[in-house]
């Protein structure tokens, strides 16, 4: 929690003021029973009524000062804690959009959202209850033990004995619950996760009628969390019977002898009762004093994960000054690129293998291959979604390194394989990269993408409302949608993840027709599943396991390179090659 405090700082004038009202209301409460007992020895023993009356009014205007302190206090905490709670959400948010997808693999989305939601409320609650409780508990617990002995040694010693027995109970149920609070939110990340996997998964879960399957799984990690809450609710329900127990067994010794020394006229009636208040005072003050350490050690787990976040390093280093020249993407190199998803060099463990090709402007570049060949985390490592792991990649004879990450995908224009809208309107999704664009500007993007028909087909045409992921659309529409996002942005380099693979032949090839003015003037890197998707490619790059195992156009491909004829073998069967071939490589 001492690491949060950077964010309390902001708010420190609430910090000082709620306490400071609570101790008003310590002392005011702390006031009341040396009243009482002054009631009963002055008034009620010598039968003082005007006496009983002046003091039982000032005993009224004690307690609303005492109301007023409290009141100012809960405001106080409740706007510095509220804020505190905001502000964190607010950094772990921004905090979590510099990640690279690396740092997301490695933390999880499930537990990015258990800590952003949960994990700050925890905090949040243990700063107002430390504003609140943790003044007046201890101010409370420390005032009645002194008002106490002050009244009879004898008494308060057993009061401090009972007290001493109490700090080691606690001290124990303490020490074994706080493993049991970081086994309950790391169960509780993965409730979170496999409700955000179903949730996003649905329509795959119904297609494939896996409901039993998700409900069992579901069952199995909600049991796990429920097992080990339990676990910890037992140390937390074991706090205030003990508490109870003892100070009630304090108590029962507190009246047998206080009684038998008002019997000898040791003690007047009045101090035992007051004596009797102020244990009771401790009491409460205890039981709160142990319900307050497990939140404390409950919010202690969650600040921790918190700060991890904060203090995760992105894996993707962000030069912030932008470079002297603009990026004109004229010219890429790969050089020798390798990548392992761990980092490792292990020959094992990489996805890329030795990358090395050059584009440039104007060109379409193709990416064709087997599933898993590394396609998708090739053009990934271009804006640096993610980082090489050895070699380089230069653009226009820098390397990307060397430019800010806002100013390298800026110039990059990446459509990707799941096409993602966000809730809203056509427009607003249009418009998401560039968001001053004109009507005719996106209408334009629209038309070329295919999308501009289908739009004004619909009962709003760009003002109607979309939902989460585009539900109420259809794969090639979301696509196509996608497509038109990323030309409104006029990128010099563009990026074509598989983007074309839920759209029929004809739609596809007025799409290929109506962006090779666009490909002419940018330089395009096309990864697609169809042989006819990167046939007039200027350059293909076919992938095996990592590698290049051929680069070149299509004809030169198909005399040269035998995955290439294996894939077009799987799509075409043994007809004679495209653009008048004369010999068919199936023969051979």
């Amino acid at each position: 929690m001492w690491g949060l405090k950077a964010y309390i700082k902001p708010y420190w004038k609430f910090v000082m003021l709620g306490p400071l009202f609570m101790l008003f209301e310590v002392f005011f409460d702390l006031l009341q029973p040396r009243l009482a007992a002054y009631i009963v020895n002055s008034g009620v023993v010598e039968r003082d009524l005007s006496l009983i009356e002046r003091v039982g009014c000032l005993m009224v205007g004690v307690a609303l000062l005492s109301l007023v302190m409290g009141v100012g206090c809960n405001l106080f905490a409740s706007r510095a804690s509220q804020n505190f709670g905001a502000d964190i959400r607010e950094v772990l948010y921004k905090k979590i959009q510099t990640f690279s997808f690396e740092n997301l693999d490695t933390l999880k989305t499930g537990s990015l959202i258990t800590r952003i939601t949960n994990d700050v409320v925890q905090v949040q609650n243990l700063l107002q209850m430390a504003l609140q409780g943790l003044v007046r508990a201890p101010s409370l617990l420390i005032g009645s033990v002194v008002m106490a002995l002050l009244m009879n040694l004898r008494l308060g010693l057993i009061l401090l004995g009972t007290l001493i027995v109490l700090v080691v109970v606690l001290f124990g149920l303490i020490r074994f619950s706080f493993p049991l609070f970081s086994n309950v939110q790391a169960k509780l990340d993965a409730v979170n996760t496999r409700i955000q996997e179903n949730l996003a998964g649905i329509r795959v879960v119904k297609a494939f009628v896996r409901n039993d399957y998700e409900k069992k799984q579901f069952k199995q990690v909600n049991s796990d969390y429920t097992r080990v809450s339990i676990r910890a609710a037992r140390f937390i329900a074991l706090n205030s019977p003990i508490v109870s127990l003892i100070m009630n067994a304090c108590l029962v010794a507190i009246l047998l002898y206080g009684g038998n020394l008002v019997w000898m006229n040791t003690v007047q009636v009045g101090d035992l009762v007051a004596f009797i208040n102020y244990v009771t005072q401790v009491l409460s003050s205890l039981l709160m004093v142990s319900g307050l350490l497990m939140n404390v050690s409950q919010a202690n787990v969650s600040a921790k994960r918190i700060h991890q976040v904060l203090t995760t390093t992105p894996k993707i280093e962000n030069r912030m000054a932008e470079s002297s020249s603009p990026i004109l993407g004229q010219h890429i190199k790969f050089n020798h690129v390798d990548f392992t998803y761990n980092g490792s060099d292990e020959l094992q463990d990489k996805v890329l293998k030795d990358i090395t090709f050059e584009a440039y402007r104007g060109e379409t570049i193709a990416i064709i291959g087997s599933t898993g060949s590394g396609k998708s985390t090739l053009v990934q490592l271009i804006p640096r979604l993610y980082d090489v792991t050895s070699g380089s990649i230069q653009i226009d004879g820098n390397d990307i390194r060397e430019y800010s990450l806002l100013e390298l995908r800026h110039s990059i224009g990446m459509v990707l394989q799941d096409a993602f809208l966000f809730s809203g309107s056509i427009r607003d999704n249009l418009s998401f990269g560039r968001l001053n664009a004109t009507q005719a500007e996106i209408e334009e993007a629209a038309k070329m993408a295919q999308a501009h028909d289908f739009i004004t087909r619909l009962p709003d045409g760009y003002e109607t409302k979309i939902g989460q992921k585009g539900v109420n659309l259809s794969g090639g529409q979301k696509q196509r949608l996608s497509i038109a996002r990323t030309l409104l942005i006029k990128p010099p380099i563009l990026i074509l993840d598989d983007s074309t693979s839920a759209l029929d032949l004809g739609t596809e090839r007025r799409l290929r027709n109506a962006l090779k003015e666009v490909m002419e003037e940018n330089m395009t890197f096309l990864i697609a599943q169809r042989i006819s998707s990167v046939m007039e490619a200027q350059k293909i790059i076919v992938l095996e396991e990592g590698s290049i195992v051929g680069i070149g156009t299509h004809e030169m491909l198909l005399e040269t390179c035998e995955v290439y004829q294996d894939i077009y073998r799987s799509q075409y069967g043994k007809r004679e090659a495209y653009y008048g071939s004369t010999q068919s490589f199936s023969s051979k």
